[in-house]
């Protein structure tokens, strides 16, 4: 995947630590922004649309 784009909520005031994604037909990726050449997590459509449900859900109690 070549079309990587970082999130518009980053910034200087935040470090510029981000991360950045790129999507294709049926997938979407994820890389840290300060280490474009690491690795890469990478989801079906419907696994990066459940993991960015699920880190929008309030935090449970303190384990």
């Amino acid at each position: 995947m070549d079309n990587w784009r970082k999130s518009s909520y980053s910034g200087p005031g935040d470090g510029n630590e981000c991360v950045e994604i790129a999507t294709s037909d049926s997938h979407t990726a994820v890389r840290d922004s300060k280490a474009p050449a690491g690795a890469t997590l990478t989801f079906s459509d419907a696994a990066f649309t459940e993991f960015v449900s699920a880190l929008k859900e309030p935090a449970g109690p303190p384990a």
